[in-house]
């Protein structure tokens, strides 16, 4: 297990490398200049135009900046006059905003996290659930709904669901009841976890297309495995049906749905950008959208640093979760016969 995890790690280093090489590179093709957007409509002098662009190292080759990028997410720094220090990485000043861009993430990422953990639990808790009742209603109605719904949601562009939920949720239901009831439709009333009621359609809306695939994945790892031998073993004991569900069926069949879950999270977790924007919700996601409209290059470049290493480390979990969900996986090693 320690082998594995090291060589995984070490796997991190090259994909880190290539991903943000590659974003470095296209910033300088594409058109806009930050300093420009920054200064608006307002004319900046030659003067003040070089200092800023110089302030931001933004009159050095691309790759002497991501060199220079490189060496300030290292949490380890060291001088002559000072020695060894550990700071912690330096993700830079916003150009926009003129505030650390780490302190930008903290503010944020909270925000992020809430809406990507409330919509893992819709995620699990409709779509396993929905799974298992179509694998185990197979061919019933129930199952035909599934079926149905499942399809219509993966069909769904996710920024339309969400329009669509704050028409309906946030403006026709205060109409209909008078102001009485309704789901606010953008934004957060406060600090991370502080209102659910704006939670709830942003939550949806993420989680949406998710859930559908998680509970067409249970339902036919479901109507797998119960085909195995083992199964029908334990059918044949005379254990009762929810016995053999939930002792037998249930561990094998969530390999497919934990690696796909797990991964889903990851992604939230890295900021789900159309449903922030769409929602006007305070995190990571918008705020890396806005950041790519002002040609923020420091917030982009600390946003895709943040999101690759929680992709990454969430995927590691997500590996070594295989050996406790099922015996006969045994990571770093090759399995026999």
């Amino acid at each position: 297990m320690g082998r594995y995890i090291a060589r995984r790690i070490a796997q991190f280093i090259p994909v880190f490398l290539g991903v943000t090489l590659i974003l470095f590179f296209i910033t300088t093709v594409l058109p806009g200049d930050p300093v420009a957007v920054r200064a608006g409509t307002k004319p900046l002098s030659p003067a003040v135009y070089k200092s800023l662009r110089h302030a931001y190292g933004l009159d050095k080759p691309w790759y002497v900046q991501y060199v220079d990028y490189l060496g300030s997410l290292s949490p380890v720094r060291y001088s002559p006059k000072s020695g060894l220090r550990f700071p912690g990485p330096d993700l830079g000043v916003s150009i926009s905003y003129g505030r650390p861009v780490i302190a930008m993430f903290e503010e944020t990422f909270p925000y992020t996290a809430e809406l990507a953990f409330a919509a893992i639990a819709v995620e699990i808790v409709i779509g396993i659930g929905v799974g298992i009742v179509a694998a185990v209603k197979q061919f019933s109605i129930w199952d035909t709904f599934a079926t149905l719904s499942t399809s219509i949601l993966v069909a769904l562009p996710v920024f339309w669901l969400g329009v669509m939920l704050q028409y309906l949720f946030g403006i026709l239901l205060q109409q209909w009841t008078g102001g009485i009831f309704y789901l606010p439709i953008a934004g957060a009333s406060g600090p991370p976890f502080a209102d659910w009621q704006y939670l709830i359609l942003p939550a949806v809306t993420l989680a949406s297309v998710s859930t559908a695939y998680a509970a067409r994945i249970m339902r036919s790892q479901l109507l797998e495995v119960g085909g195995q031998d083992y199964v029908r073993t334990a059918q044949a004991k005379g254990l009762s049906p929810s016995a053999v569900l939930w002792g037998h069926e249930m561990k094998n069949a969530l390999i497919p749905v934990v690696t796909f879950i797990g991964l889903d999270l990851g992604a939230m977790l890295s900021g789900a950008i159309l449903t922030e924007t769409v929602f006007n919700w305070p995190g990571i996601g918008n705020m890396i959208y806005q950041a790519i409209g002002r040609r923020d290059y420091p917030v982009i470049f600390g946003g895709v640093s943040l999101i690759l290493f929680i992709v990454l480390v969430v995927n590691l979990l997500v590996d070594i979760s295989y050996a406790f969900l099922d015996p006969r996986i045994r990571l770093g090693s090759k399995v026999e016969g």
